[in-house]
């Protein structure tokens, strides 16, 4: 018999097994404070500019490229949803992203509004084609990238300080040059320079560099330039960040003639987190990609950025009312799926699968029913406020059919929120109970998910004659004949039990207690101890539910009556019960 490890020896082996010691924290490789930050105070008050970069950034992490019939159709899909700044290619690259921003141009499909942004390096013969493929271009955006990051200008460079002043100098003044010639032939031009890797280069470094680029191209207020500043890999927290963006944004020159732009990737996961602290820190732009495509764990996704802020009352100013259509053409470009869990456009994202979950988002649903009734404000116009659904799923396309769905962990309350919304009947609480029995019985069973189809199976096979003809599940009784003389409130019914005909007569408080009556005559005992009624549509071929808690020879359960006849159905309903206690 081993004997159990100490809570020591357990540590010390996962300190040796996960070598963290390799790995510096983020103040050792780049030492910076910012202790009077204010950003922790402010809030979001309106949406950033969106530039989407799914056809350059996004398109070179695909395992796929998209071909020239992909391109157009994201183009499209972009502009449809109103972004309004859309990096269109690398055309130094290679002739297929030169050419598809040619097709682009030359074919009209740019509309006025849109500005189209075209990467390149700081190399003189990229920056020449860059310039060369946006010829008769309406509205461009030249975006010029230096890394330098201590690696990258080292190592991949081969460069030292003063030599990557240097070469951001020359190109920035190529960009310059090149730009007359450009803007004289109209087009209305704006340029965007990137210090690449900003979060891993020195402050007062990658603020000199940017201070550089602007000297050489004097923006003014009517026409500023872009300073992106990116995380081209996440290596620390979103504060972290923040603190980046919102000591550039207090000691940048030329602050009001300045977009500062920023470009998070998600290699810890919290890309998201950080654009919007970015945000607050002073950023005026994102660059991202929708539902976050892009290289190892992607970019930002621009979807769950817009529709966060559509949570928090802002227009996002991008149209994601259908976002499974959205979807759909995302999935299609990139041949990769959406997770069916992503935020706001995943197959799963509306939907509750916990009991407790869905009790609380049907009751809540009943509520606002009952306050559109009693105040004539309809629901859809209510302030939304919902257990577990941040979002209303009416606002991006999608319905409440898939809100809640049953499997082992659900409970009453999601049975009969589907019970309610797919076949209108509006089930007693004790009811919920007793069908929530059955279900789990069921998926106790086989396993796996009740579809709304299964779930009025068994619903049906527990309350509900069989259909006609179908002799699988022959009831005892058949009511045949119901007469009601209203003023004497007597009954009478005549039963079919077993191929033999039976009348039934009786007196009482009501068509209800005088049937009960005529049963106790045969023998049948039943006291009704719970009622309700309920009409399942409206106008002169109105259907109406019953429901009785009964009392049958000392056995307690429902039964269920359904018809356009309400007496007709009270009484299916106690001989529902009935028959469920000789089952």
């Amino acid at each position: 018999m081993s004997t159990p490890q100490s809570n020591a020896s357990w540590s010390t082996q996962r300190d040796s097994a996960m070598p963290s010691g390799r790995y510096l924290p983020f103040h050792h490789r780049v030492p910076f404070s910012l202790q009077d930050r204010t950003w922790p105070d402010r809030t979001i008050d309106r949406a950033p500019i969106w530039a989407a970069v799914d056809l350059r950034d996004g398109n070179q992490a695909l395992i796929d490229p998209m071909d020239a019939t992909r391109k157009r159709r994201m183009f499209d899909l972009l502009v449809s949803i109103g972004v309004k700044e859309i990096e269109v290619g690398y055309p130094a690259s290679g002739e297929t992203d030169f050419e598809f921003i040619r097709s682009l141009i030359e074919s009209d499909a740019i509309p006025d509004d849109v500005r189209i942004n075209v990467l390149t390096p700081a190399r003189p013969e990229m920056i020449e084609l860059s310039f060369d493929c946006l010829q008769g271009a309406s509205k461009a955006l030249v975006h010029l990238y230096a890394a330098t990051a201590p690696q990258w200008r080292e190592h991949v460079l081969g460069v030292g300080t003063d030599g990557l002043a240097a070469l951001v100098r020359e190109a920035a003044e190529d960009v310059a040059r090149r730009s007359e010639a450009l803007i004289a032939g109209g087009t209305d031009l704006r340029l965007q320079f990137s210090p690449e890797v900003f979060v891993l280069t020195e402050p007062e470094l990658a603020l000199a560099t940017c201070d550089l680029v602007t000297s050489i191209w004097d923006p003014s207020p009517d026409h500023p330039v872009v300073l992106n500043l990116p995380s081209t890999v996440e290596v620390s927290t979103p504060n972290v960040f923040a603190d980046q963006i919102e000591w550039m944004d207090r000691h940048i020159a030329r602050r009001d003639s300045v977009i500062i732009s920023v470009h998070p990737h998600n290699d810890r996961g919290t890309g998201v987190a950080a654009a919007e602290l970015a945000l607050m820190a002073g950023a005026d732009r994102v660059e991202g990609c929708l539902f976050g495509n892009g290289e190892r764990t992607g970019n930002v996704d621009l979807i769950t950025l817009a529709l966060n802020l559509h949570t928090q009352g802002i227009n996002p100013q991008l149209d994601l009312s259908d976002i499974d259509a959205v979807r759909s053409a995302v999935e299609y470009c990139n041949q990769i799926p959406v997770h069916e869990r992503h935020p706001y456009g995943g197959d799963l994202v509306y939907t509750s699968f916990s009991g407790t979950h869905q009790d609380a988002i049907n009751k809540v649903f009943r509520h606002r029913e009952e306050i559109a009734q009693q105040s004539g404000v309809p629901v859809e116009e209510q302030q939304w406020e919902m257990p577990y659904l941040p979002i209303d799923p009416h606002d991006v396309g999608r319905t409440y059919e898939a809100v809640i769905r049953v499997n082992s962990q659900s409970g009453k309350g999601g049975m009969a929120y589907l019970m309610k919304t797919e076949h209108g009947l509006d089930l007693p609480r004790g009811l919920q109970i007793e069908l929530a029995k059955l279900v789990q019985a069921k998926t106790d069973d086989v396993g796996g998910e009740v579809t709304p189809t299964e779930l009025w199976e068994i619903f049906a096979g527990a309350y509900l004659p069989p259909p006609a003809g179908d002799r699988r599940g022959q009831r005892i009784f058949e009511l045949r004949n119901v007469s009601l003389e209203d003023d004497r409130d007597e009954l009478t019914v005549k039963l079919e039990l077993g191929g033999e005909t039976l009348e039934l007569s009786g007196t009482g408080n009501g068509p209800i207690a005088a049937f009960v009556a005529g049963l106790a005559q045969h023998g049948v005992h039943v006291d009704v101890l719970d009622y309700s009624e309920h009409a399942l549509s409206s106008g002169g071929d109105a259907v109406a539910a019953a429901y009785v808690f009964c009392d049958v020879d000392g056995t307690r359960l429902w039964g269920i009556g359904m018809g356009a006849n309400i007496v007709r159905a009270s009484l299916e309903a106690v001989m529902s019960a009935v028959e469920r206690t000789r089952a």
